[in-house]
């Protein structure tokens, strides 16, 4: 088992300098290593001016944003996926997507500033789960959970209808092409101003997930065995849904929507080291924040243009979740 979290981490390593070294500015390993010690001595690098402000101004944001919100997307889906027993869930399931997505939308029509439209984002996405919330707790004569989920697919599809919406009302020419773009997902726009604001808040959510990692096993069994077992599972859940929730909402607002990786990782993450979410957490926030930065560098440097982040991740999680679900089964 260590050797598996020692190759995890040297694949993450090599996947962070490829990200810093690749793009339309190509900056040799060599070079950037001189760089990182330069900055961390404080003396000169003799490098260009230019090797500098590529690195630290603008590969640095994209790099730890990815990394953050792979990070998150993946906790949160393997969170979700455990706190409703089933393996199709997604961190989308209780609606957080799409009211953020109808919060940044609304912003982008209302011609907002983008950090405007980020808030927008977010507050969407913890109204809609807000929504879900009370419409679950409206009915009492179902199991809880398939109450939950079902909500939040009611109201997750009444939401993006409002999305289509705007999307009609909104110009052709100039709010149409941003709106698009931003519910596609992408990484060139964040800033470490963005960072400074979004850093705090998804780490808010992933540290009760983390603290609580290990009680997160007993919200497999059924809600009478845990009780029996000490655990309030009813408020352990609503904790855990208002982690996963915040960093969802979070990850949505700074980088748009950015589908699968709540899915999939999850997935992997359980091939490689079980379903002990003591162990399958870390093995996500790993997986995650590698494969999303992976994903970056691939959109912007695989194609003379750089490729919305939500194709890229679909491309790559479909036929992934496909194959699992082809796969002869061992049991999870």
């Amino acid at each position: 088992m260590p050797l598996r979290w020692l190759l995890a981490c040297a694949l993450l390593l090599a996947v962070l300098v490829a990200a810093f070294s690749l793009g339309k500015f190509p900056i040799p390993p060599a070079d950037l290593l001189r760089s990182i010690a330069a900055r961390l001595t404080g003396t000169p690098s003799g490098l260009p001016p230019a090797v500098d402000t590529v690195v630290w101004n603008i590969r640095l944001p994209r790099v730890a944003a990815g990394l953050l919100v792979g990070a998150a997307l993946a906790a949160a889906g393997a969170a979700y996926q455990g706190m409703f027993r089933n393996p199709l869930v997604s961190p989308d399931i209780l609606g957080v997507s799409a009211g953020a997505g109808l919060g940044a939308v609304l912003g982008i029509f209302m011609g907002l500033p983008l950090a405007v439209v980020q808030v927008l984002a977010f507050v969407g996405g913890l109204l809609a789960v807000g929504a879900v919330v009370g419409v679950a707790g409206l009915v009492r004569r179902h199991d809880p959970v398939l109450v939950l989920v079902l909500a939040g697919i009611a109201v997750g599809a009444l939401l993006g209808a409002g999305i289509s919406l705007i999307k009609i009302l909104a110009d052709p020419t100039t709010q149409l092409p941003s709106i698009t773009f931003w519910l596609l997902g992408g990484l060139n726009a964040v800033t470490p101003a963005d960072l400074a604001v979004t850093a705090p808040m998804l780490l808010l959510g992933l540290v009760p997930m983390a603290l609580l990692r290990w009680r997160m096993n007993l919200l497999g069994l059924a809600d009478e065995e845990a009780q029996a077992l000490g655990i309030a599972v009813r408020r352990l859940r609503l904790l855990l849904v208002a982690a996963a929730t915040l960093t969802t909402a979070a990850a949505v607002s700074l980088t748009g929507i950015i589908g699968w990786i709540g899915l999939v990782v999850p997935h992997v993450a359980r091939l490689l080291v079980g379903p002990n979410f003591a162990r399958l957490l870390p093995a996500s926030l790993l997986l995650g924040g590698g494969f999303l930065v992976a994903t970056d560098t691939l959109a912007r440097t695989v194609a003379s243009i750089e490729l919305p982040l939500g194709i890229l991740t679909a491309l790559v999680g479909a036929p992934f979740f496909l194959f699992l679900l082809a796969r002869p089964g061992r049991g999870e």
